[in-house]
């Protein structure tokens, strides 16, 4: 039988369980926009999940949403993530970064090579901030996902229209960043349903399905899905994509396992949960009681909300 606690290979990784720490903005960088000591403290905290997967790390400069997110484009910010990396790596985990480029406007024709680049160049300074792999975001409403949904699409040329045309920049960018990473150590973020960000399609189910299908023929480390919205199929979609998955989106103990289980999902990645409970695997197997999170604290600040947390036998 599938457990949520048993060992599990992810492209030529073996990872410890089936438990993923979802990708949270903490909007705690540095004044350089970079990881630092204390960034490095929360993840190796966290390093009993099977596989860490950074909070969104922009690209380039104009990738940024906002203040407090840490980059991948300069020579600053790999050596900031390079303390993490070491810092998890010492306590046996697993760690991908995520590159996010969140680029509301649609860009112009002539612009689109340069977006590709960021996504290429930042994918090499991950490789050399000492990541086990990269996801790339696809989902959220930010660059990318504006352009796969029709909603948000309206272009006219190359990379409009027909799905096909959509995924063109995505596929360009995986292209891209397969320059510095194996296939097996490059993953994708897909959100269907998910409206956030003011995001629609016309047929979700169609679109996001044949995305799944062609995404299952390139050998990704996994496919790493937001479950939220209405009115989506998730069974009839996961069927779509061959390869590894991970489920993400309100889940629980007994949700997640079983969702591992049943064989909907590989590995099961958890967010706020995870923000709370640096020792989430071991409460989950414990059946212990959880940490309340502290919503005034997740964006921005200090320790308090960040390191504070504590595990089991701590403070209790």
């Amino acid at each position: 039988m599938r457990d949520l606690f048993a060992p599990v290979g992810v492209g030529p990784l073996r990872l410890g369980n089936r438990i993923v720490m979802a990708p949270m903005s903490r909007n705690r960088a540095d004044a350089a926009e970079a990881a630092h000591a204390l960034t490095a403290t929360y993840y190796a905290q966290r390093a009993g999940a099977g596989l860490i997967v950074t909070e969104a790390s922009p690209v380039s400069p104009q990738g940024r949403a906002g203040p407090g997110a840490p980059g991948i484009w300069n020579g600053a910010q790999v050596a900031g993530w390079r303390l993490t990396t070491e810092a998890v790596h010492a306590k046996g985990g697993r760690i991908f970064l995520q590159l996010w480029h969140a680029g509301k406007v649609p860009l112009a024709l002539e612009e689109i090579p340069a977006a590709v680049s960021q996504f290429a160049a930042a994918a090499g300074n991950a490789k050399d901030a000492g990541f086990d792999g990269i996801e790339v975001h696809a989902a959220n409403g930010y660059l990318i996902d504006r352009f796969l949904r029709d909603g948000s699409n309206r272009r006219r040329d190359a990379y409009g229209g027909t799905l096909e045309n959509r995924a063109r920049f995505l596929f360009e960018v995986l292209d891209a960043v397969g320059e510095a990473w194996e296939r097996g150590r490059i993953a994708v973020r897909l959100s269907p349903a998910n409206p956030y960000n003011d995001m629609r399609d016309s047929d979700p189910q169609r679109a996001f399905g044949e995305l799944a299908q062609r995404l299952g023929e390139r050998g990704l480390a996994f496919l790493h899905v937001d479950e939220g919205g209405e009115g989506f199929d998730w069974k009839a979609f996961r069927r779509r994509y061959a390869g590894t998955y991970i489920a993400n989106g309100g889940y629980d103990r007994e949700r997640a396992a079983a969702a591992i289980e049943s064989g909907h999902a590989d590995l099961v990645s958890f967010g706020v949960l995870y923000l709370a409970n640096p020792d989430l695997p071991e409460r989950l197997r414990l059946r212990a009681p959880l940490n309340r999170p502290d919503r005034a604290t997740f964006y921005g600040g200090g320790e308090r909300g960040y390191t504070d947390y504590a595990a089991l036998g701590e403070g209790q």
